[in-house]
């Protein structure tokens, strides 16, 4: 009985009887831990009634933010997850940018999207044509592994640049974009001096639909160069002969091996150029 007493007696009064210390602390411990649950019972009907009486389901803080309620957070949370899409597939609906309808009249504003004004109307000044015509550098050119010749687009650029001067140029869209499962493609009409000069059609491969902004650009810049055939600029780049000379004097062709699937086969690189990952040459 003394063993009792000792567990006991710090948490009842001195002047109790022995026996009434287990049920006092029985009780004691009954209403301790029941008390809260039943306030936070008794409280949960009119919070919730409160939440339903309220007319918006979502609240403005102070600054301007907006937050669901928890009823609504919670359905959010145990709502199933959509199975369709919440974007339009644009592979297949296109980028719907079609180029603007100008309101003014002809004599007001020029609608490139439409209009051929100063096409073949005047050769340009001596002094752009020398730089539109100049030969072609051998160093400019890269070769691609399939042992076609390119020049790369910045320098078709930084040619309409040295001719025309920067903002003496321009490439207008002639039509929306046109959005297939592969390719993007549009049309596009090159602008110098505020002359029409070409029109050609861009053309970019993608692989996923996240890939189809960027092959946009693409477009854009395979248009530029398409463009730029009719004002002669690296024109030797499409000559057979010339060619042929430049794969014998500046470019290999070698026996490579793919690092991942170890298949090998035969790529063109320049003379002096190492050959680029994933390909590794062999002998």
């Amino acid at each position: 009985m003394s063993n009792n007493k000792d567990k006991v007696l710090p948490e009842v009064e001195d002047d109790e009887p022995d026996d009434c210390y287990a049920p006092s602390i029985t009780l004691a411990r009954t209403i301790t831990t029941s008390s809260p649950l039943k306030q936070q019972q008794s409280a949960t009907p009119p919070s919730t009634s409160s939440t339903s009486s309220t007319p918006a389901s979502k609240t403005t803080t102070s600054a301007g933010s907006t937050s669901g309620t928890p009823a609504d957070r919670a359905s959010r949370v145990v709502a199933p997850t959509p199975n369709q899409q919440t974007t339009p597939n644009i592979s297949k609906t296109g980028l719907s940018d079609k180029p603007l309808e100008l309101e003014t009249t002809p004599e007001e504003k020029i609608d490139w999207t439409r209009s051929f004004h100063g096409l073949s109307a005047a050769p340009f000044p001596k002094e752009a044509a020398d730089v539109l015509l100049a030969p072609t550098d051998p160093e400019e050119v890269e070769i691609k592994p399939d042992g076609i010749l390119y020049l790369p687009e910045i320098k078709y650029r930084r040619i309409l640049n040295k001719a025309f001067g920067p903002g003496g140029w321009g490439l207008v869209p002639r039509s929306e974009s046109i959005v297939t499962p592969k390719t993007v493609t549009r049309e596009y009409a090159l602008v110098c001096n505020g002359r029409l000069v070409s029109v050609a059609r861009g053309e970019q491969d993608y692989f996923s639909p996240d890939g189809i902004p960027t092959a946009t650009e693409g477009c854009r810049s395979n248009a530029l160069v398409r463009c730029c055939k009719d004002l002669g600029i690296a024109s030797e780049l499409w000559d057979p002969r010339w060619i042929r000379k430049f794969k014998a004097a500046h470019s290999r062709e070698v026996w490579v091996e793919h690092v991942v699937n170890k298949r090998k086969s035969k790529i063109w690189t320049r003379k002096g150029d190492p050959v680029g990952y994933p390909w590794k040459e062999t002998k």
